[in-house]
């Protein structure tokens, strides 16, 4: 994070037209100014608290002169609880409120409870409550409700809260530090892991309507790695960017189970770094690292005489992540004009046991006499998949973007599963085309077509008309 002073610096520099910065600056300064203005905003309360209290023990003061008895404000016990009100008065919940809304109409092939071939089926909600995923026509995607606010001089907060059509889920909940100093921030509670580049970032903040094939075949339907833990950042004091992350968590969420046990079941490693080239250009690039473990994971299989299998997974999977991302924009201006290419990479290995059963007790091969019988043995996978889209700005409110995503199933080892259990050699593919159109940053109108190959033998043209409405507090994005 910058120092304040050459956050001020850069802007005044900025406001005089010295030099353009680039997004990754724009987007630091933004931030540290944000947390400046709340730290600000809470001294400036506590102030005009203490004005307000000095003033009434002023008037207390003159009162008791003329009648000649002491003020009560005089009393060491009327100072102490003046400094408990200043102190509560600084620490008054008055968050930053916004409400995102997200909704589409798709139109596409009835293809109910879709999966990506050849990769272990996913369960978990996505962010549209199933809806854009499996049902056509008009659909409310995902409703988020945000709090963020300044907690004191040393510590912010944010919870995230999304609204399905019948249920509220708390989709992030964290406290993080401001103060801590020499680079080193501290995040704890429910986040969005810092793997890869597109796992921190919400629905609405997608270029597409949906999110890529490898974050759907690495994640589940949810596409994105939330964790309930502790994560700890440092940012290097270079002249280039250079940021190191670890976190260890819970474990909870695909490709993980929650095995509710001491401990931690999911633990993450990261390094990201960046640079501007000229005033034009900027990049980040990007290596991550994630372990979780699996206690008695589900998933639903197809058997030899092509009839339904129940498989539980015990192992651990560990996940590599490449990520790259290129802005353009002319002279370092990003408001009319601006290009961004983005890509990722992903290796998966999963090691552990896998018991297969007949849990409908129709005779499939795995209990072949609907004895409540199972069969059990190792199971190994690498798999492998990327993505690469580019969005170009082309005017204030137009965009247009394309997206190419492709996976490969690779080797998967079934063990003594082998013989009773059908696994397809399969490379999902699809591409994908959007234009869009923003009144402003607060309201867009998004268009996209996309070819899905991702289920065997079916080619499915989806048709998706979005909007993305934000009401309140709007805060910069990540570069």
């Amino acid at each position: 994070m910058l120092h304040k002073p050459f956050a001020l610096a850069a802007l005044l520099a900025a406001s005089c037209g010295a030099q353009a910065a680039s997004d990754a600056d724009l987007a630091a300064i933004r931030s540290q100014i944000d947390e400046m203005k709340k730290t600000y905003e809470q001294r400036i309360a506590a102030l005009e608290q203490k004005l307000s209290q000095a003033e009434a023990a002023g008037k207390s003061k003159e009162s008791a002169s003329a009648s000649g008895t002491a003020s009560p404000s005089d009393s060491p016990a009327s100072s102490a609880s003046t400094r408990t009100t200043l102190t509560s008065s600084a620490a008054a919940f008055n968050p930053e409120v916004s409400l995102i809304l997200q909704g589409q109409y798709a139109q596409m092939k009835n293809v109910p409870d879709r999966t990506i071939t050849g990769f272990w089926p996913t369960g978990g909600h996505d962010h549209d409550g199933g809806k854009g995923i499996s049902t056509r026509g008009f659909s409310l995607n995902h409703t988020e409700l945000i709090f963020s606010g300044g907690i004191d001089p040393y510590w912010r907060g944010q919870a995230i809260l999304a609204v399905q059509d019948e249920s509220v889920e708390v989709e992030e909940a964290w406290f993080q530090s401001l103060a801590i100093g020499h680079g080193v921030g501290l995040k704890g509670g429910r986040y969005r892991s810092g793997i890869g580049y597109l796992n921190e970032q919400h629905p609405h903040q997608w270029d597409f309507a949906n999110a890529p094939l490898m974050y759907n075949a690495l994640f589940g339907q949810e596409a994105s790695f939330r964790e309930d833990g502790l994560q700890l950042k440092w940012l290097a004091p270079t002249s280039v960017f250079v940021e190191f992350g670890a976190e260890v968590g819970r474990g909870a969420n695909f490709p993980g189970t929650d095995s509710n046990k001491n401990g931690a079941g999911a633990w993450a490693a990261y390094m990201h770094v960046g640079d501007d080239l000229g005033v034009a250009n900027s990049w980040r690039a990007g290596l991550s690292y994630l372990k979780t473990s699996s206690d008695d994971r589900e998933a639903e299989f197809v058997d030899v005489n092509g009839l339904q299998a129940q498989g539980l997974f015990n192992g651990d999977t560990s996940t590599w992540l490449a990520d790259f991302v290129w802005k353009w924009a002319p002279n370092g201006n990003p408001k009319y004009q601006n290009f961004k290419f983005q890509s990722e990479y992903f290796v998966r290995k999963d090691k552990g046991d896998l018991t297969c059963m007949d849990e409908n007790s129709i005779g499939n091969a795995c209990d072949p006499l609907a004895a409540g019988d199972t069969v059990s043995g190792d199971y190994n996978t690498n798999q492998r998949g990327w993505y690469a889209q580019g969005v170009y700005q082309f005017t204030p409110n137009w965009r247009a973007g394309l997206r190419y995503d492709q996976l490969d199933s690779g080797r998967q080892n079934l063990g003594a599963n082998a013989a009773n259990l059908v696994v397809e050699n399969f490379k999902p593919k699809r591409a994908t085309a959007m234009v869009d159109y923003s009144w402003s940053e607060f309201s867009r109108l998004r268009l996209q077509y996309a070819q899905d190959k991702s289920m065997s033998g079916i080619t499915d043209n989806q048709w998706i008309v979005q909007y993305i409405m934000s009401l309140g507090a709007h805060g910069a994005h990540k570069f």
